[in-house]
């Protein structure tokens, strides 16, 4: 099977695509924010996450379902360029499991929120998250 979109029309939509201040992630932001949760970003640990809570040691990943192979209906392999594509998700799968078993040995608490979730229900994935800090702080105090 061949590409629907030009090699250009490809590059161009690659090209878009950034690693941080995704979507997804900014409504996550907003939504915690309003509720009057604070956090850190661009925080200095391994795995770079994308929300740091201290008081709870406990850090959020929000997770592209393509780009870290979610296994719901947003998730696929490319039909082009195998190899790479192959390569390069096998590697993101492992490296996501490698950051877990890293955080988790230096006492963080992990929790990832998938793009389908926020997709499907932006209030449910923070409730997800509330009950997970929630959780996080009574264990700790």
């Amino acid at each position: 099977m061949t590409d629907k979109l030009t090699k250009t029309r490809r590059s161009w939509n690659m090209s878009r695509i950034t690693g941080n201040d995704t979507k997804p992630e900014i409504l996550i932001r907003k939504e915690l924010h309003r509720k009057g949760f604070r956090y850190r970003l661009k925080y200095k640990l391994t795995g770079k996450p994308d929300l740091v809570f201290l008081k709870q040691k406990s850090v959020v990943f929000v997770h592209g379902c393509f780009w870290h192979q979610h296994g719901c209906s947003n998730t696929y392999r490319p039909k082009t360029n195998k190899k790479f594509w192959n390569t390069k998700l096998d590697s993101n799968i492992a490296r996501d499991k490698k950051v877990k078993e890293i955080l988790e040995s230096q006492g963080w608490n992990t929790l990832y929120i998938w793009e389908c979730e926020i997709e499907k229900s932006l209030s449910d994935s923070v409730e997800k998250i509330l009950n997970f800090l929630n959780e996080k702080s009574n264990n700790s105090g």
